[in-house]
């Protein structure tokens, strides 16, 4: 089972959070803890982007990072996380993890298209982070996926001086209700999914 995460993101603020977010996903659905190393970051444009093969050297360096720390390669997780943004995830996703695997057909690698972005998992989980979200009775959306509320909708009731993805994601990322998030948000239970079919079970003796 997967013991090693080595995440590519494209994001300064998911560089910072991934690695709180997947451990707390974890100790919430009582799932081993994993090691997670340090995020590659790569521009969303470059990973996107055949022509220079940037998402081929970033799943290079992150097999290069397990193999340092697994005996076999197999035994870790290579994780990409990317915003949809206005792309079809059922497109993008499986775009990017065919390129993935053939650069590296002997890793395991998984690929999450946020939708429509990061902060999107924040507005399914908006309850739970009132203290940093002034909200209407009404808030939040039930389906924000499908209302494509994102990062427009957290820093129009973002509570501080201005949101920043890198100063607050981490924060927002603490706070979240993750099984509020995986009930209203398909891409973020995709996630929750894709470690659950690699971690062991902490009560599975």
């Amino acid at each position: 089972m997967t013991a090693v995460i080595a995440p590519i993101v494209e994001g300064h603020g998911e560089q910072e959070s991934i690695r709180l977010l997947l451990t707390r996903i974890a100790e919430q659905f009582d799932l081993d803890y994993p090691q997670v190393i340090r995020p590659i970051r790569r521009r969303r444009s470059s990973l996107l982007s055949e022509k220079n093969d940037e998402l081929g050297r970033a799943v290079q360096l992150a097999a290069l990072k397990l193999q340092e720390r697994c005996e076999e390669l197999s035994s870790g997780l290579i994780l990409i996380l990317i915003d949809a943004d206005e792309d079809p995830p059922c497109i993008l996703g499986p775009k990017l993890l065919a390129r993935a695997r053939k650069t590296r057909g002997d890793a395991d690698v998984a690929c999450v298209v946020a939708t429509v972005e990061y902060e999107t998992w924040f507005v399914g989980a908006a309850e739970s982070l009132r203290e940093l979200l002034e909200l209407q009775p009404e808030e939040p959306p039930e389906d924000p996926e499908g209302k494509r509320a994102g990062k427009g909708w957290i820093t129009k009731r973002f509570r501080g001086p201005k949101y920043s993805e890198t100063a607050d994601q981490p924060s927002m990322t603490a706070r979240m209700d993750l099984t509020l998030c995986r009930r209203r948000c398909p891409s973020f239970d995709k996630l929750c999914r894709e470690l659950e079919a690699r971690l062991s079970r902490r009560d599975a003796g």
